[in-house]
């Protein structure tokens, strides 16, 4: 096919044709400036929410890890708790007189005038267990 077969619409040379075609142009350049205007828009609102989206899932995560460390911290602080409140009793059981004369009898062999203290084999051999027993034996006499 030769030139002239193909291009079978021949433009005019008038000058209502030229300012037609000028604004055909003009119209034509504004439509490519905004759709470019457009796109670099959304391309900017894709970035931002991409950000965002990234920022929302750190803090998640921060978060879930600081409640993951809070209950670790109150499960301790309930422990923490309970062993204050185990040696606040050791200390107003400490405050008796019975109860001091009792543990030091039972744990280092002392004795009142007259009374005889007998060291058994067993208990030389496991002198722990013997002094958390002998507690455990004075706290009950005394709870009595």
């Amino acid at each position: 096919m030769n030139e002239n077969e193909t291009q079978k619409v021949a433009s005019l040379d008038t000058p209502y044709a030229k300012e037609q075609y000028r604004k055909f142009q003009k119209q034509h350049r504004q439509l490519i400036f905004k759709r470019r205007r457009l796109a670099a828009l959304l391309a900017i609102a894709a970035f931002a929410a991409i950000v965002m989206g990234v920022q929302i899932f750190n803090e998640q995560r921060h978060l879930s890890e600081l409640k993951e460390i809070k209950v670790k911290t109150v499960a301790e602080s309930a422990k923490v708790d309970d062993q204050v409140d185990g040696l606040r009793q050791d200390v107003k059981l400490l405050k008796d007189d019975n109860y001091v004369a009792k543990l030091a009898r039972s744990r280092f062999y002392y004795s009142k005038d007259g009374e005889l203290v007998f060291v058994l084999p067993d208990s030389a051999n496991t002198p722990s267990k013997d002094k958390q027993s002998a507690d455990e034996v004075v706290k009950s006499e005394t709870a009595k």
